[in-house]
C-alpha cells in the first residue's frame, strides 16, 4: 500500500466526537479499531449491515477474528490464514463476514465499479466546499475543519438518501 506523507484518510461512515472517521492512515488494525467503536457507540443494536469496498483491509484477518469472537466461535475454528479454512483466501474471509446470520454482516460492493455513488458525491461536495481552497497548516487542523464540515453538512444541507436499487434478482 502506498502511503502519502501528511495525507489523512476518511472512512464514510458514522463519527462521532469519540469516533471520528478521519485518521492518519488506512490500515487493518485501524479499520478494525474504527469498526469496533462504529459498533460499541449503540450497544442496543443488535444486528449491524455495513457497506463495504473491496479493499483488503475490509477482509483481514483481524476483523475475521474478532466478528468470529462476538459469534462465539472458537479461533482454531478459523484455520490458518494463507492455507485453511475461513481465513484462507480473502474470498473465503469475504463469504464468512457475509454470513446473515452474524451481528456483523458485511456487504462488499462489486469490484471495477463505482463502490458507492452517494458517499462519492458526498465526497465531491466536501472537496469542492472545503478542500479545494483550503488551508491546512496541520493534520490536526485539517482532521477539525473536516469534522466541523461534517456537522454543518448534517444540520445545513443532509437529505435522507432514496434507495431504488433493489438488487439482482
Amino acid at each position: 500500500m502506498a502511503r502519502c506523507p501528511g495525507s489523512s484518510i476518511l472512512m464514510s461512515s458514522p463519527g462521532t466526537s469519540s469516533n471520528p472517521p478521519v485518521g492518519p492512515t488506512r490500515t487493518e488494525e485501524d479499520a478494525l479499531a474504527h469498526l469496533q467503536r462504529l459498533i460499541a457507540s449503540d450497544p442496543k443494536a443488535t444486528n449491524w449491515h455495513l457497506m463495504l469496498d473491496n479493499l483488503n483491509i475490509h477482509q483481514s484477518e483481524s476483523l475475521v477474528r474478532w466478528v468470529a469472537q462476538q459469534e462465539g466461535i472458537a479461533a482454531e475454528a478459523l484455520g490458518i490464514k494463507g492455507k485453511s479454512g475461513i481465513l484462507q483466501s480473502m474470498e473465503s474471509r469475504a463469504a464468512f463476514l457475509h454470513d446473515p446470520t452474524h451481528q456483523v454482516v458485511s456487504y462488499f460492493t462489486p469490484k471495477h465499479v463505482s463502490w458507492m455513488n452517494q458517499v462519492e458525491i458526498w465526497l465531491s461536495i466536501l472537496v469542492r466546499k472545503l478542500l479545494k481552497r483550503g488551508n491546512f497548516p496541520s493534520l490536526d487542523n485539517l482532521r477539525d475543519q473536516i469534522l466541523a464540515f461534517i456537522a454543518y453538512y448534517n444540520r445545513t444541507m443532509a437529505k435522507p438518501i432514496k434507495w431504488t436499487y433493489t438488487g439482482l434478482v
